[in-house]
Order: C-alpha cells, then sequence, then structure tokens
C-alpha cells in the first residue's frame, strides 16, 4: 500500500509540482486549496504525512498544524511546513516533523519525506497506530 501524502497550497503550480514530483516518487497524493480543505481531507483521510504551506488566506498552515495535533485522530500524523520565508525554527518548534524551502531541492525534499515517514512508521508501531 503507497504512502499518501496530503498537500496544501493555495497556488495551483505549486500543488501540481508536488503532486508530480511526489507522484513520480511512487507516492499517493492528495490536494487541499486551503486550509480549511486540508483539516477537513487530513480527518476524513487520515494520510501518511502532510505537506502544508505556511502562507495561506483564511486558515493558515500554523492553524492547521495545531488544528490537527489537537484532534487525537490525527495527532500522530506528521507534517513537513513549506515556505518562501525562513521559517524553519519557529515551525519545528510549533509541531511540524520538518521543513522544506522553496524553492527546494527535489533530492532535499524527497530525502526529508522518506526521512519524516520512516521516523513516524517506527513511532507509531511502537505505540500501536500502524501494523
Amino acid at each position: 500500500m503507497p504512502i499518501t501524502i496530503l498537500i496544501a497550497d493555495d497556488y495551483d503550480d505549486n500543488r501540481e509540482l508536488l503532486r508530480l514530483l511526489l507522484q513520480a516518487a511512487d507516492y499517493s497524493v492528495r490536494e487541499a486549496r486551503n486550509g480549511f480543505e486540508c483539516v477537513q481531507s487530513a480527518r476524513e483521510l487520515l494520510p501518511d504525512l502532510i505537506m502544508v504551506d505556511l502562507s495561506m488566506p483564511e486558515l493558515d498552515g500554523w492553524e492547521v498544524v495545531r488544528t490537527l495535533k489537537a484532534d487525537s485522530a490525527t495527532a500522530h500524523i506528521p507534517f513537513v511546513a513549506v515556505s518562501a520565508h525562513t521559517h524553519r525554527e519557529r515551525a519545528l518548534k510549533e509541531g511540524f516533523n520538518a521543513f522544506v524551502l522553496k524553492p527546494f531541492n527535489t533530492e532535499e525534499m524527497l530525502e526529508t519525506i522518506g526521512r519524516v515517514v520512516k521516523e513516524s512508521m517506527m513511532r507509531n508501531r511502537a505505540l500501536g497506530l500502524w501494523s
């Protein structure tokens, strides 16, 4: 069963680029156009990882991670912050598992995602959340 990644970004081009790169790396990808869609989709899909843009209108990436980390059904899902701004330290302090700077280096981004997914799988297996 492929790893499912939910990507949330308000720019169509950004979502399309991420979707194409992730699908080429054999990930199953779902998309959300804003923070509200991301929260709803995360609760319905329970993806293996969520990549979220920090700067979205209405409900930004910061609120998305706070909302989903506060929900016991989604709190175990790892998050990767994606931003053109250097908010790395703040993102890691506020609950993100990793940070990818735009424009990103594809190889580094895929390595980061692979590492976060692997760490999450090991942690969730230890907690009995993944078989």
